[in-house]
């Protein structure tokens, strides 16, 4: 038998899920942004940040 007190943790977090999915659902606009149009509004490409050293330590 179950623990009673594992499946209602279970049962919290699956309605935190789903009231999250309904809010998104409900607030989303369609509209997607590309991830090169954000690198652009940052002053960047990919190429630009292919070209950027790695931080190794």
């Amino acid at each position: 038998m179950p623990d009673s007190a594992a499946g209602d943790a279970a049962s919290a977090e699956d309605l935190r899920d789903l009231a999250l999915v309904l809010a998104r659902s409900i607030d989303d606009s369609a509209r997607r942004t590309h991830f090169d149009e954000v690198l652009a509004v940052f002053g960047h490409t990919r190429q630009s940040l292919a070209d950027v050293a790695d931080d190794v330590r």
